[in-house]
């Protein structure tokens, strides 16, 4: 059986751990679980737009918010363990960096069901321009 762990940080530091049954225990998809419960947060959706624009370290990313630096690292760490971000060595520096191949995996999954609906709504249309169509009924067409 395959666990899923949701990890909150609340802004005091505490962090809530809650394990969670994983139903469909299929190959990969606790990868995405680990995702986006991880954006499940924003605090952490911030840090990723952040990261977007480029390396970044602990001290830069805790900057704007009105949270200590090791409530930041732990939010971190919840990126870090669902591969959304890499950190590496730069001297005494650590900067972390985004991952733009899980952001490609979780778009990818996410295109799939958009695309699938996309083409439901277009048989859908497609249906109901046939039935609100005018009848080329003769018999109707009496003036």
């Amino acid at each position: 059986m395959s666990m899923l762990i949701n990890i909150t940080v609340d802004h005091d530091e505490q962090a809530d751990m809650t394990l969670l049954d994983d139903p469909h225990d299929e190959s990969g998809t606790d990868d995405l679980d680990r995702a986006f419960l991880a954006l499940a947060d924003p605090v952490r959706r911030s840090i990723v737009a952040t990261l977007s624009r480029g390396p970044a370290t602990v001290n830069e990313l805790a900057a704007p918010f009105p949270i200590t630096k090791q409530a930041v690292s732990r939010h971190i760490q919840v990126l870090e363990t669902a591969g959304l971000i890499t950190r590496s060595r730069d001297g005494q520096r650590r900067p972390c960096h985004l991952d733009p191949a899980a952001l490609e995996r979780l778009t990818a999954w996410i295109d799939e069901y958009r695309l699938t609906a996309e083409r439901q709504y277009r048989r859908l249309d497609a249906l109901l321009g046939r039935l609100q169509a005018p009848s080329s009924d003769p018999s109707k067409e009496q003036s």
